[in-house]
């Protein structure tokens, strides 16, 4: 507020003053009417300027006293005015300043790489873990090159629309390349190298699977000839059950294969989720075929029993398919061992965790095969000794609801890692432990990690972090006399929003640092 006395006539009027309870602790300056300045230093403005003391104190006087006439002064009007920067509008003069990778300015520029080695090259800290900096580019000298090497905005126009439809026109064109490639391969025979994913399948999940295939198929073969020669129900559900082993173990090769794909710009993180659907669709296989055959011809033997012939060659077949089924598990259970010993788990925490659904499907698949056999020889032997061909159908029935079982374990488990888990309570504790115990973080919430599969942890937490500690890690690295004799440089505005925004920015550098540092330990 300000307060002035007006002269009119004889009587003396006083402004009415709405002082606000305000205490100005930054230094002020005081214009006057006459164009003078004066510099007040810190006050507080709850106080009476001197100027106002003898106001207050003589407006009774002027009340009481109305014929008596006062001299004529001309105080002058004061106004406090508190020096704050003006708030700028950025525009290209401050957008000129960001940075540009290589790549995006040959792509969206039309520029050559040797056009960039006359370019001023910078510095920066990488995001990825491979490399410790990467160099980028000024935007203004990339669009400032890209006028000089197409002589105006119009040409560059021009140029990225032909480029733009040579890009279409390619993509247009691409079945046909690749159809005719197909052709050619075919003619002429494909001489490529042995892929990674061919690899895969010589060690690990893939050659798990790739045994489980050879026997399982075989296991069929001479179970369905066991089962034409005998007409067993059991046998026929044995048939079955390793009929639906061997496709579904199939697709269990095509989901690995495929998880080994590299990412493309419409899946950027990758198919590695490829085997849990795989293993998902086996154990829907699982059921549907197996199960469902097994229990609808124990129904149909239970409901039309017939005579079975002789089950000498059956049981033959079943104790060869034992010792098989039993190979084929003891390789599926080594193989678990050794990847729960590599992940600190027990073999019951990496069934149950669905860690690498391909082995456990073999694992389950195997183990429910030796049970079925041991079933379906038990139920064969009960026929064969009372003649009663009940006990074969049961036999049957019993087999279905084991496969059942089976499938209904897999499909929980796999539908449990598609939609994402989240890490055991114990490692999620160490990972926020790990936060939390760092100087530079204040506090964490909202932490989330969420188990991806194959062995990646997707973690997110909102960090408040520690400005203090952040600025004193940067000071650290910096001469601090230097940095003083700057500071004591510092005379104006102007100067005071270089120094700010010089070392703001390195701040931030530090930040980033700092956060690339928690996820190098995080990880």
């Amino acid at each position: 507020g300000w307060q002035a006395s007006v002269k009119s006539g004889s009587l003396s009027y006083v402004l009415p003053c709405n002082r606000l309870p305000v205490q100005l602790i930054r230094q002020v300056r005081v214009y006057t009417s006459n164009g003078q300045k004066k510099d007040l230093g810190s006050e507080d403005t709850n106080g009476s300027t001197p100027e106002e003391t003898p106001n207050k104190a003589g407006t009774g006087q002027d009340t009481s006293s109305a014929g008596q006439k006062q001299p004529s002064m001309k105080e002058p009007i004061q106004v406090k005015v508190k020096a704050v920067l003006k708030k700028r509008e950025y525009g290209p003069k401050y957008t000129q300043n960001n940075f540009i990778t290589g790549v995006r300015a040959i792509n969206e520029f039309c520029l050559k790489s040797s056009d960039l080695d006359q370019l001023r090259k910078i510095k920066r800290r990488s995001p990825h873990d491979d490399t410790e900096t990467f160099t980028v580019y000024l935007r203004s000298d990339v669009e400032a090159k890209s006028l000089e090497v197409w002589g105006s905005p119009e040409a560059l126009a021009r140029e990225r629309k032909r480029r733009k439809e040579a890009e279409i026109k390619y993509r247009e064109n691409l079945f046909r390349n690749q159809r005719l490639l197909w052709e050619y391969k075919e003619f002429f025979g494909n001489t490529k190298p042995r892929s990674s994913a061919a690899a895969m399948f010589f060690k690990g999940p893939g050659k798990v699977v790739m045994v489980a295939i050879c026997i399982n198929g075989l296991n069929f073969f001479f179970k369905l000839l066991a089962w034409v020669y005998t007409g067993s129900a059991s046998m026929f559900s044995e048939a079955i059950h390793s009929l639906a082993d061997t496709c579904n173990q199939a697709l269990l090769a095509l989901g690995i294969s495929q998880s080994a794909r590299t990412p493309d710009p419409s899946h950027p993180y990758g198919f590695t989720n490829m085997r849990y659907i795989a293993s998902l669709i086996s154990g829907v296989g699982i059921f549907m075929m197996g199960a469902g055959l097994s229990w609808y011809h124990g129904i149909i033997g239970l409901l039309q029993p017939h005579p079975i012939e002789s089950l000498l060659w059956a049981y033959c077949i079943l104790a060869g398919s034992l010792v098989s089924e039993g190979a084929t598990l003891l390789v599926a259970i080594n193989e678990i061992r050794r990847s729960a010993r590599a992940k600190g788990l027990s073999f019951y925490q990496y069934v149950v965790q669905s860690r690498d659904p391909s082995t456990n499907v073999v694992l389950l698949e195997d183990a429910a095969a030796v049970l079925s056999v041991a079933v379906a020889a038990t139920c064969m032997g009960l026929t064969s000794l009372t003649g009663n061909p009940y006990y074969d159908s049961v036999g049957s029935l019993g087999v279905g609801t084991l496969l059942g079982t089976v499938s209904a374990f897999l499909i929980y488990t796999n539908t449990e890692a598609l939609l994402g888990r989240s890490i055991q309570p114990e490692q999620l504790q160490r990972l926020t432990e790990l936060l939390e115990s760092d100087p530079v973080v204040r506090a964490i919430h909202d932490v989330k990690a969420t188990d991806m599969g194959m062995s990646k942890v997707r973690f997110k937490a909102e960090v408040d972090f520690d400005g203090r500690v952040v600025t004193r890690s940067y000071l650290e690295k910096q001469d601090i006399d230097q940095l003083l004799q700057e500071i004591q440089q510092v005379k104006t505005l102007e100067e005071l929003e270089a120094f700010m925004l010089k070392h703001g920015e390195n701040i931030i550098d530090t930040l980033g640092a700092e956060v690339d540092r928690l996820e190098k330990d995080l990880k």
